[in-house]
């Protein structure tokens, strides 16, 4: 192993540090606007000293060690060790600030930065609302990713494509303009945009400005982190007389980030056909009309049509949630609300997850498509020439072999991912087959939604939450940099 790269890689982690010791400072301007909260020692305390500790490391590496260009490998390193280091540190708040224990807070903060929604915590309802800021704004932070706003604040040049692919997801796909600080700024307005917009048409209907406020970071970013512990559906039971038009526009908050940037990008240039032209946004629309249409038949056969229409409403908006990643909740998925056919579909769900260049999570929708017309290829060949040319083609492009490669090894990743994770959860609890299976799918997918009671999941076993921490960064970075950690290549 030589020195040098290490120095290399740490540095670049030190200057990530740097920014991020600043982020950690801003939900103490919560507190002026909150009666719940003052400038007191308690309150400041668990946001001074991590970023204390960020600014420290971020300055000491970042300006101790010379920068140096960055291989292909180097940057899945520094990728990982960032996304690591900044959940590390983002726990602090929670862990000073929370009677909770560092590995409650660390997976807290992990589910947060990578959007997957699963909560340790009960009792949000009446948490501080400084404490709980925090948790919104990692979701929205992990949203885009933690590199992209980095490399957009800080690098220009060679490096930050090189660190822009390595966290981004690993598929061909289009860019809203050429450039890559152009595209990121592109991406980071249209994101800041939605926040802005969700966030004012919830208070028009009557949320709090705090519950506006966190919703709006936490739905465009499909992250799902709620302020009550009963989720979305905590403005039902709270009596707000328009609950479900307050739950459809969550529907529509949710859809924005499960679908790509880059069709919001051509929406708002005026392309309208963008919402169905294209392979993947068109099986994105049949599957969340197919999934909906399975889960309602299935409460149907075994409980009766009556109540059709909240069996719709439910069922709708647990299969948008669960196709976007995003995780809010009007019904417990695990309830007997849903019956076993249901939950069937969502644990598929929790796998295909949403589109290329959104913010959700998942298989990607694009690579299933690309897997079905792989198939549909293999049995058109069977009765074609020897010699007949037989190529993938989506949406007039040719897929090369090498994509095709890569997306076949990644679904073999993901599979031994979820098999490890099921069994390791089965093996150090008592948890059913389909709960234990759906941990994994849950964290992995980046999903928020389990079949594992909420109660459960603070007194899990301490090496399946770690198990969990794992799958949910291998399936925010898409799982190669988080094993590159795990290689000799990387220690040589």
């Amino acid at each position: 192993m030589k020195i040098e790269h290490w120095l290399t890689r740490l540095r670049y982690v030190g200057a990530l540090l740097w920014v991020f010791g600043f982020i950690i400072l801003s939900p103490l301007t919560i507190i002026p606007f909150s009666s719940q909260i003052s400038f007191k020692l308690s309150a400041v305390y668990p946001f001074v000293v991590p970023a204390a500790i960020s600014l420290f490391l971020g300055g000491f590496l970042s300006r101790s060690i010379d920068f140096r260009p960055l291989s292909g490998r180097e940057s899945l390193v520094v990728v990982s060790l960032g996304w690591i280091t900044v959940s590390v540190i983002g726990a602090l708040p929670l862990f000073i600030g929370l009677d909770i224990g560092f590995l409650n807070a660390f997976f807290e903060s992990t589910s947060g930065f990578t959007t997957t929604g699963i909560t340790v915590l009960s009792g949000l309802d009446s948490m501080p609302h400084h404490i709980l800021f925090w948790r919104s704004l990692t979701q929205w932070i992990g949203g885009l990713g933690i590199l992209t706003l980095f490399l957009i604040l800080v690098f220009r040049g060679e490096v930050s494509h090189k660190l822009f692919g390595a966290e981004s997801h690993k598929i061909f796909s289009a860019r809203p303009a050429p450039g890559l600080f152009h595209t990121l700024k592109i991406l980071w307005s249209i994101y800041s945009l939605f926040t802005v917009v969700i966030g004012f048409v919830l208070f028009l209907q009557g949320l709090s400005w705090f519950d506006a406020l966190n919703h709006a970071l936490t739905a465009p970013s499909t992250g799902g982190f709620s302020t009550h512990d009963a989720s979305i559906d905590y403005f039902r039971q709270a009596g707000y007389a328009n609950y479900r038009m307050i739950e459809f526009t969550f529907i529509w908050a949710m859809t924005l980030g499960g679908m790509s940037f880059v069709i919001h990008y051509r929406v708002l240039r005026g392309e309208l056909k963008a919402l169905w032209e294209g392979l993947e946004i068109r099986l994105f629309w049949k599957i969340i009309a197919g999934s909906l249409a399975l889960v309602a038949l299935s409460h149907f056969i075994n409980f009766g049509v009556s109540e059709a229409w909240d069996v719709i409403r439910h069922g709708l908006f647990q299969v948008v949630a669960l196709v976007t990643s995003t995780g809010y909740a009007t019904k417990d998925i695990g309830s007997l609300y849903f019956p076993t056919g249901a939950k069937i579909v969502f644990l598929v769900l929790m796998v295909v997850g949403g589109s290329v260049g959104s913010t959700a999570g998942g298989f990607k929708v694009l690579r299933v498509g690309i897997l079905g017309k792989m198939v549909t290829r293999q049995i058109r060949s069977l009765s074609l020439p020897s010699r007949a040319v037989n190529l993938l083609i989506v949406d007039g492009e040719v897929i090369p072999t090498k994509e095709i490669r890569r997306i076949a090894a990644l679904l073999f990743a993901w599979m031994g991912f979820l098999l490890v994770g099921s069994l390791i959860t089965a093996y150090f609890s008592n948890l059913s087959v389909l709960a234990s299976v759906s941990g994994m799918f849950s964290a992995m997918g980046n999903m928020g939604p389990s079949y594992i009671p909420l109660e459960n999941w603070p007194a899990l076993h301490p090496i399946i939450r770690i198990t969990y921490i794992v799958g949910m960064l291998a399936g925010r970075l898409e799982i190669l940099p988080i094993i590159m950690l795990f290689t000799r290549i990387i220690w040589r």
